[in-house]
């Protein structure tokens, strides 16, 4: 595949995941608020359950739908045919397992981009949930 075209398709694949994902945080922010000294009466069990595995499955969830984004492109354009092995392949980019260069036809660059992003997304997602929960931990 033309070199310009997977790197604009990369471009616009990487901006629209850092929109969902900045949203997504902000949005997990927002609902996943607690109010102050909310928890300082409770144990750590119950900040955990009631506070920190819901951030962290919603943050997880969020990944979710970004490997979705670039897994819908895979199938689009058709470098990969059926769900299961666009979502695969697009996780295993995401995830940085190095794994995707062979299904991806035309596309490896985008697939090597995604491993970027990915790899930016979840570093982003764990400083949001190390902040939360070291702000909620100190209280």
């Amino acid at each position: 595949m033309d070199l310009s075209l997977n790197l604009l398709a990369s471009i616009v694949l990487i901006v629209v995941v850092t929109i969902v994902h900045g949203s997504g945080v902000t949005l997990a922010g927002k609902l996943l608020k607690y109010e102050e000294g909310e928890f300082s009466r409770r144990s750590l069990l119950f900040v955990e359950f009631h506070f920190l595995v819901p951030m962290a499955l919603f943050l997880f969830g969020l990944h979710l739908v970004e490997i979705a984004i670039f897994a819908s492109f895979y199938m689009i354009v058709g470098a990969i045919g059926t769900v299961e092995d666009a979502l695969y392949t697009s996780a295993a980019a995401y995830a940085t397992l190095g794994l995707s260069e062979h299904g991806l036809a035309g596309w490896r660059l985008v697939g090597a981009f995604e491993g970027l992003a990915g790899f930016l997304m979840i570093g982003w997602s764990v400083a949001v949930f190390i902040a939360e929960m070291d702000k909620v931990v100190r209280k």
